[in-house]
């Protein structure tokens, strides 16, 4: 409570009420004048209790604030009503109101039931997950607003000591946003946030074509400097032009900055934005060199005529294994180079790489040496893979070496016989075949 009164004291009610009469949410005039992130934190922020703190007299029915109540935990209140008015800056998204994926209007009640909701949706998923990160994106015309709004705020009240001593750097929506919801869930997923695999994404766009705050400069244009040469005087008329020109252009300006701020706050805003929740992992790549014992089996999958040509495929027989065992949505295979369907590939084997797609499951070292038995076992006659492993999408590297230690190969001629010393000049990554045995 001590926090959040600290952080209303601190600012100038009459520019804060005036914020409140465009419509303006307190955790935006929060970012508009840099509060401390700490305030973002108490789950309800009612327009309401601005005065209720600086105890000045409010009309408080419908807005669930009682006199002398424990504003830090009005959250908790059964019944809580929350704010009638969309953001005119945020457009409802520091209000956790939104437009769900039926178009239905959610106005969720504070922070806590709007992190409860995502938790919610991010457990049916069944990531398995030790961290996340946490990634919004908002629509460029909340972006528009807050220029818009922090323009006038300084245009307004630049005169004043609290805007000349200085402020703190405005906190974005974005960011703000961040502040309010990331604690929440920290404590709902039971795992910290931060750079990780697995990610949260909440996806606010407009709901329907609207431009708050358009660039009016655009709009209206602005007189371009032109050149008037008159006789001998030009310099004269040249310098003369210049000045007007540039009193026009201020004045254009501010007369632009007015107009802008005239449309931002007369505009109602109806509608609140779409949001979209998505959760997923990023690829996990499992690298690895795979043997081709059969003259039927094909690289990748073959159909020619809806006919399927060989017993099976590398690619299915690997990628088959590993994609169950740790629920992804898809793979793909990559290999480097390849052979025909009747050219075995044995030896060293050739190197692969298996890109697992949204992995709920996280791979650990007995699971993948688990996958590589049960490759082996199961296909001994067609496919079989050694030193499969994790290995980051530098990964790809694995694939260019290819068979670079590999500068000398054998080769069987009817003719000559067995030619253990014969070079071939072998270009990485090439599609050439080589057969390496009978």
């Amino acid at each position: 409570m001590k926090l959040l009164k600290d952080a209303v004291v601190s600012l100038p009610s009459h520019a804060v009420k005036h914020l409140l009469s465009k419509k303006v949410c307190m955790r935006c005039i929060f970012g508009l004048f840099g509060i401390n992130r700490q305030a973002y934190l108490f789950s309800t922020l009612l327009p309401s209790l601005m005065p209720a703190i600086l105890e000045e007299p409010t009309d408080t029915e419908g807005s669930g604030v009682k006199e002398n109540e424990d504003l830090g935990n009005t959250s908790a209140r059964k019944g809580l009503e929350v704010e009638r008015d969309i953001c005119s800056l945020c457009l409802g998204i520091l209000q956790f109101t939104y437009r769900n994926d039926e178009k239905m209007v959610v106005k969720e009640q504070g922070a806590d039931e709007f992190t409860a909701s995502i938790a919610n949706l991010v457990q049916q998923e069944g990531h398995q997950m030790d961290s996340f990160s946490l990634e919004v994106s908002i629509p460029s015309t909340v972006k528009q607003n807050e220029q818009v709004v922090w323009s006038y705020v300084k245009g307004k009240y630049g005169s004043e000591h609290w805007l000349q001593g200085g402020l703190s750097e405005l906190i974005s929506t974005k960011d703000a946003l961040k502040y309010a919801v990331v604690n929440s869930l920290e404590a709902l997923l039971g795992v910290k946030s931060g750079p990780s695999s697995y990610r949260i994404c909440l996806t606010y766009t407009e709901s329907q074509a609207l431009s708050v705050a358009p660039n009016m400069m655009e709009r209206n244009g602005v007189s371009k400097r032109k050149k008037t040469v008159s006789g001998g005087a030009s310099n004269r008329v040249d310098t003369v032009n210049d000045e007007l020109v540039g009193t026009e252009r201020a004045s254009n300006l501010e007369d632009q900055e007015s107009a802008t701020w005239f449309k931002f706050s007369k505009e109602r805003v109806s509608e609140p934005c779409d949001l979209v929740v998505h959760c997923y992992r990023t690829p996990i790549y499992f690298g690895g060199r795979y043997l081709k014992f059969s003259r039927n089996v094909s690289q990748t999958r073959w159909i020619i005529d809806e006919e399927r040509m060989g017993d099976a495929s590398v690619e299915e027989i690997i990628g088959g294994n590993i994609l169950p065992a740790f629920r992804g949505d898809s793979y793909k295979f990559h290999a480097a180079g390849r052979e025909d369907i009747d050219v075995r590939m044995l030896g060293s084997g050739r190197p692969f790489l298996v890109e697992v797609q949204n992995a709920r499951q996280v791979p650990c070292d007995a699971s993948v040496k688990q996958i590589e038995t049960n490759i082996n076992d199961s296909n001994k006659n067609l496919v079989g893979v050694k030193n499969l492993k994790v290995v980051t999408s530098h990964g790809w590297t694995l694939m260019h070496e290819g068979e670079a230690e590999k500068q000398v190969y054998p080769f069987f001629s009817p003719s000559f016989g067995l030619n253990l010393g014969f070079s071939m000049p072998y270009p990485l990554g090439s599609n050439s075949i080589i057969n390496q045995g009978n």
